[in-house]
């Protein structure tokens, strides 16, 4: 362990050996962006740095920070790390009930506030004695600048270190279920993480990352900042939802890792300009197989990617298949918080499609008799703060971490995920039905966004079905209507057709509300949460049973 770089170290290297080169762009608004080179940006961690010193605060102090993605996230993170401390990273979609948990729970002295939609909701969850922190993107607020404490400050002289077995980030999940957990990670796991990334993607100073997933999540923490911060590559911000494909072009990623519900709009959004039946066609015609390919790609922005990949909730398989065919070798990953995200990825060239990939790097994995996934991974967390019992209750007698994740291995080692453990139910005739497999045939088809089978406790299962969001406006229309309703009874046959009897569904209901991270359907990172989507269609369900229908609309 101890000759790993640590995070920090990183940073000293570079501040040190290439000074004067771009590090950090960041959109600050009107199509204006702000530049970081690596010695402008370590100056103000040095000054921050050395303000956090002067509140003496005990070693090791827990400090809250709570932003969307931008510069200042990462400045803060090492300006943390510099002045001994531990940073706290709170999701900016949090409500104000679960930031005052967080806060409280984590023993945070201190609260850095960033760029934030939502200001009204979430300083109400802000504790009135909290001293805190204001970023140059932050809301208004009264509270002190960043950039007036950098200007009064000498900045931190030296390269203060830190241990690979100290504490340096604590990561609160993103509670699909329950109350978040403080999952603890040391310097030492994050840096032995990145380093095993490294032997598989060869990342390098040259190349490129947009920044848009959240970065409180261990998913954004591993694969943007300190691989970051360990290869030296340049990072990119994305401004807002609506600049995204502006902020993507002006990135020219040449790695982007998303979500599955990410490159699901990709797909759909071509489709839109071309259905899926012409481009084929036009994918079939060898002169035209290249210009089409390389045009959509550049639509996209991701013509200089040479590494893409998907991570955080499955994917359908036909989804990769399908960016495969436009030259897109879209690599899977798997991983948890509770092993720094550093747990399977595929290795280029060496993928499965349907299969998230191989152990990285010093990963050692096994499947239980009961199906479950276990992990031995040199990320793995210190254990759950305050929550020894818990942390106990999660490994193995032999120092296994229980994913509760099922899953299965094919004769190279690489990993099939097959549902989750608890996602099991049962139907009134006593048989278990796993949902995820049966959600991937579901997802696959050009008109779905998402989601989700259940039915436990009834005969037969059914699934909740959002429509593509470019669909949904038009369903208003009887014609258009008609036309979805055939192709989803279709959908629905052909479902039943590849899955046993007793997982067969009785019928589809498409759902008229979007599942969205504020309306509560989905995590910070795009999971669904299965139980609040239960909770909320369950009053309905007797009635759709007894409807006697294939597709259930809403009402």
């Amino acid at each position: 362990m101890a000759e790993l770089q640590l995070a920090l170290d990183d940073a000293y290297h570079w501040e040190s050996s290439t000074p004067d080169r771009l590090w950090m762009t960041q959109p600050i608004g009107n199509g204006e962006v702000q530049t970081y080179t690596w010695a402008q940006a370590m100056d103000e961690v040095r000054r921050m740095a050395a303000h956090l010193k002067s509140l003496n605060l005990p070693p090791g102090s827990h400090i809250g920070l709570i932003s969307k993605n931008c510069a200042h996230f990462v400045l803060t993170d090492l300006a943390i790390w510099m002045a001994g401390h531990v940073s706290v990273a709170l999701y900016p979609t949090l409500n104000a009930e679960t930031i005052q948990y967080i806060l409280e729970h984590s023993d945070s002295k201190l609260l850095f506030v960033g760029k934030l939609d939502g200001w009204d909701e979430i300083k109400k969850g802000i504790p009135a004695e909290m001293p805190c922190i204001s970023f140059p993107l932050a809301p208004p607020n009264d509270y002190e600048t960043w950039d007036s404490i950098i200007a009064r400050t000498e900045p931190l002289q030296g390269n203060p270190s830190r241990s690979p077995e100290e504490l340096a980030i604590i990561v609160y999940t993103s509670g699909s279920t329950g109350r978040p957990k403080g999952v603890m990670h040391s310097f030492g796991a994050i840096a032995a993480s990145v380093k095993g990334a490294e032997e598989i993607f060869h990342s390098t100073p040259e190349d490129r990352m947009l920044s848009y997933l959240p970065l409180a999540h261990v998913f954004e923490r591993f694969c943007v900042e300190t691989q970051g911060l360990h290869t030296g590559m340049q990072l990119f911000f994305a401004e807002s939802l609506d600049t995204f494909v502006a902020d993507l072009n002006r990135a020219q990623p040449t790695i982007f890792v998303s979500v599955p519900r990410l490159w699901l709009k990709f797909q759909l959004g071509i489709f839109h300009k071309l259905p899926p039946e012409k481009l084929s066609r036009l994918l079939r015609i060898p002169l035209l197989n290249r210009v089409i390919k390389k045009k959509i790609l550049t639509g996209l922005g991701l013509q200089h990617v040479r590494i893409a990949a998907s991570g955080s909730a499955p994917i359908p398989p036909d989804l990769i298949q399908w960016y495969r065919n436009l030259g897109l070798e879209l690599l899977e990953g798997y991983g948890m918080s509770e092993d720094f995200a550093y747990s399977h990825a595929t290795y280029p060239g060496h993928g499965r499609v349907g299969y998230v990939g191989s152990p990285m790097p010093g990963v050692d994995v096994k499947i239980s008799e009961e199906g479950e996934i276990l992990i031995k991974s040199p990320g793995n967390m210190t254990g759950y703060y305050k929550q020894p019992e818990m942390t106990a209750e999660c490994y193995t007698e032999d120092g296994y971490f229980r994913t509760g994740d099922r899953g299965e291995r094919d004769e190279e080692g690489r990993l099939k995920i097959t549902g989750r453990v608890k996602e099991l139910f049962k139907t009134s005739k006593g048989k278990y039905v796993a949902p995820v497999p049966i959600e991937n045939i579901i997802n696959n088809h050009v008109h779905v966004e998402m989601c989700c089978v259940t039915g436990s406790g009834h005969p037969q299962p059914f699934a909740l079905v959002l429509l593509g969001e470019e669909l949904r406006p038009k369903l208003s229309d009887p014609s258009v209507r008609q036309e979805v309703q055939a192709e989803l009874d279709a959908l629905l046959q052909q479902v039943n057709q590849e899955v046993e009897a007793f997982e067969r569904l009785q019928f589809l209901t498409v759902v008229k509300d979007a599942w969205l991270i504020e309306n509560g359907f989905l995590t910070p990172t795009m999971k669904m949460k299965r139980s609040m989507l239960e909770d909320t269609y369950g009053p309905k369900m007797e009635d759709w049973y007894s409807a006697g229908q294939k597709v259930v609309w809403e009402a």
